[in-house]
């Protein structure tokens, strides 16, 4: 065992534990491939332990699909016996966790081989290694994540449906308020829980909204000189709002498209570039911006397709793309345009961004985050011009290359992406492509009461 240089230290442990003599119980939390949380629960006097020497998980966890089974085909689990991997407490991420009560919290981790080498396929070495491109050209991403999720009852309706959850009178919403005070008010507990529970985990939670369809909301998250903090803010922000809404009976879902008939929910990623000299590159007094900012665009545009597989990972998630959705249909950008896939936002010139609207609140944030810069930094590299920005109506302009509305599709043209490959690593760009197949497989082998309703008689 070598313990790596990026390992939180004990005495960030100790510290911690010294500070908050009554947390009896600490979990570590993974977030793997597929974007679930995994780990586990530790008891106090374990805590010490786990940071000194690291923790011990097995290898199956780094490809398990996204309902916790195995993924033989990934050859990662039989082969080598489910051969343990290390993982390590990520530093300054160890927080309490007030929904689960006082006594508790939780920290990050890190996958690592045995001998101290960060583990390929891990999401946030995968982002790492985007970020040491831009490193090594004196580049510094400047990153903000906007999730948008939707509350609903925490139990299934009699027919295995879903549905929002019940305001303070005991209606449930059923028409849109989009920014209507009264159904902030409406989620009142649960937004204050939710902020104290960021407050406490040192997430900058910043202005709630009610979004477009009721019982959805979406809250900011501050812009990070430090993608990977901004990732682990996103990750951290939807592991507190699905705990604050079950410890008050309901559940908060990130689910890509939820209801047939409403909004879907974004991850929405807004990124600037600054230089060594913490100059933001895309500074400008007009939205169009700097040759810099459209050169990352042309880069971002261009990668979108291939990064499909990325920004919608479910099938679920391809229900989102519908025209007149604010969910974009075809490539493009366009200047303050919420129709089309990347936004150059109205604000001042030292804020100059662009705001990146592909990918579903079931992504996963760091693969996300990491294909957005890859793209950015290809198109800073190659100096990819974006064509002239969308004007109008971007469900209109069939300018633009359709964006793939076929899961099957989008993670076959994933796996030949050289781009991709390049920036985020074979092994990665394999490995996810192989346990979306299986997924895929899975998914599309289930026969559900849809097919009984539409072929069952009439076939």
């Amino acid at each position: 065992m070598i313990r790596p240089a990026t390992a939180a230290p004990a005495a960030e442990a100790e510290a911690f534990l010294a500070a908050h003599p009554g947390v009896a119980f600490v979990d570590l939390m993974y977030t793997n491939l597929a974007g679930v949380a995994r780990g586990k629960r530790l008891r106090r006097h374990e805590v010490i332990a786990a940071y000194a020497n690291g923790v011990y998980l097995p290898g199956s966890v780094l490809v398990v699909d996204i309902t916790g089974l195995d993924v033989a085909e990934s050859g990662t689990i039989w082969a080598d016996g489910d051969a343990d991997r290390l993982a390590w407490p990520v530093a300054r991420s160890l927080a309490l966790s007030p929904w689960q009560g006082d006594d508790s919290a939780t920290a990050l981790l890190a996958m690592h081989e045995l001998d101290g080498t960060p583990c390929a396929l891990d999401p946030r070495r995968i982002l790492r290694r985007v970020l040491d491109r831009f490193a090594a050209d004196g580049l510094t991403p400047v990153v903000a994540c906007e999730l948008e999720f939707y509350l609903i009852d925490a139990a299934r309706t009699a027919d295995g449906g879903i549905q929002s959850a019940p305001g303070p009178d005991g209606r449930r919403p059923g028409h849109s308020q989009v920014y209507g005070l009264a159904e902030l008010d409406g989620a009142n507990g649960f937004l204050r829980g939710l902020w104290a529970a960021c407050d406490a985990m040192g997430v900058p939670a910043g202005a709630a909204i009610a979004e477009y369809a009721p019982g959805q909301f979406e809250m900011t998250l501050a812009h990070r000189a430090d993608a990977l903090a901004a990732c682990d803010d996103a990750v951290r922000f939807k592991h507190a709002a699905k705990g604050c809404a079950a410890a008050r009976g309901l559940a908060a879902t990130f689910m890509a498209k939820p209801f047939a008939e409403r909004s879907g929910s974004g991850l929405h990623i807004h990124v600037s570039v600054d230089d060594a000299a913490g100059t933001n590159l895309f500074a400008a007094e007009s939205l169009s911006g700097t040759r810099a900012m459209r050169n990352a665009i042309g880069g971002v545009t261009a990668g979108i397709a291939d990064a499909m597989a990325i920004f919608a990972p479910n099938a679920n998630s391809y229900r989102r793309f519908r025209r007149n959705s604010y969910a974009p249909i075809r490539a493009g950008w366009g200047l303050n345009n919420r129709t089309v896939p990347v936004r150059v936002p109205a604000g001042p010139p030292a804020s100059r961004r662009f705001e990146h609207r592909v990918g579903g609140a079931d992504a996963n944030p760091y693969l996300a985050v990491a294909a957005v810069l890859a793209g950015l930094h290809d198109g800073l590299t190659r100096r990819i011009e974006p064509g002239p920005p969308t004007k109008g109506d971007g469900y209109e302009d069939c300018t633009g290359d359709r964006l793939p509305s076929d899961w099957a599709y989008a993670i076959e043209r994933f796996a030949r992406s050289a781009v991709l490959a390049d920036y985020l690593g074979p092994a990665a760009v394999d490995m996810f492509a192989t346990i979306k197949r299986v997924e895929h497989e899975r998914y599309s082998s289930v026969v559900t009461a849809l097919d009984y309703d539409w072929v069952l008689r009439s076939a």
